[in-house]
């Protein structure tokens, strides 16, 4: 636990508060639950994984998590999904977040695979079985966030230093005002990238940590997008010609019309400068750059 504690950051009261209770939490769960420690506990940004056994012998993992907006729909959302494509959720407790998941192979994520086409591959068709689910009711909705980015690009716009930077998320802005009266209304993933798909024994690749969400899929693409940019997009040499593979082969696994989809992933660009902006950043990643202005050239609105 100690280096997880050493990542997730103490900037907040909450979060200092959270972490000295972590380590009396997780004895709790353990007892409630009938778990034996199983192995080393993992962790990532905001979650700490412990691989357990169940009484009746079953491997499992516990993942314990600071109750928040992002994981507050999680639970719903995999209980929804009951396991097609993504982790199984076997516990939950609403009170803390705290869930019981079925065991994958930590050491075994889809980022691991070399070949990069393959990689798409997958992610498009575990991408296209999440989004076939309708969304159930409680769940924040794409509507409420692409309207909340709308009322916030105005002002974030002049904090970024280059003009055509700013010229970009104006356009994206202007993108999500012309899709936000038709938001969708499927089972989002919202954080779909190689990174969150493990190897199984159920299936071969499943997807996790979702963060769910209530709208249309072409707002689910940008992390898979986004994978392994450097390696498989940059080094490619030809990042257009790359991008543009990427897009189509997830829009057409998805059944997506390719202009409505440009336009629900410039959304993800409006919503990533926003998130820089709010940090304190005056640049764009140049992956979103990128991204946007190949989309917008080639598959514009």
């Amino acid at each position: 636990m100690a280096a997880f504690a050493a990542s997730y950051g103490t900037n907040s009261a909450s979060a200092r508060a959270w972490l000295a209770e972590l380590p009396g939490l997780a004895a709790g769960f353990l007892d409630r639950w009938d778990l034996r420690p199983d192995g080393p506990a993992r962790h990532g940004m905001a979650s700490l994984v412990l691989p357990v056994t169940r009484a009746d012998g079953t491997p499992a993992a516990l993942k314990l998590q600071q109750a928040s907006e992002d994981n507050a729909g999680a639970a719903l959302g995999l209980r929804t999904w009951n396991g097609d494509g993504i982790v199984r959720l076997l516990d939950h407790d609403p009170g803390t977040g705290t869930m019981l998941l079925e065991r994958l192979d930590a050491a075994r994520p889809l980022s691991s695979v070399a070949d990069d086409d393959t990689a798409m591959r997958v992610l498009a068709e575990l991408m296209a079985r999440l989004v076939a689910v309708p969304a159930p009711p409680g769940l924040r909705r794409l509507a409420d966030v692409a309207a909340a980015m709308l009322e916030q690009a105005p002002r974030a716009v002049p904090a970024l230093r280059d003009p055509a930077e700013q010229e970009l998320v104006r356009t994206c802005a202007s993108a999500v005002a012309e899709l936000i009266g038709e938001p969708g209304d499927r089972l989002l993933h919202w954080d779909l990238h190689d990174g969150n798909v493990l190897a199984g024994a159920r299936e071969p690749w499943l997807a996790i940590d979702p963060e769910p969400l209530a709208g249309d899929p072409g707002f689910d693409l940008w992390p898979a997008l986004d994978s392994r940019w450097e390696e498989a997009v940059v080094g490619s040499g030809d990042v257009t010609r790359a991008v543009l593979r990427r897009f189509d082969l997830l829009t057409e696994a998805l059944g997506l019309d390719r202009r409505r989809a440009t336009g629900w992933t410039l959304g993800r660009i409006l919503q990533n400068a926003l998130w820089d902006v709010e940090d304190g950043k005056t640049a764009l990643e140049p992956a979103q750059v990128a991204l946007g202005t190949t989309l917008l050239r080639h598959r514009g609105m």
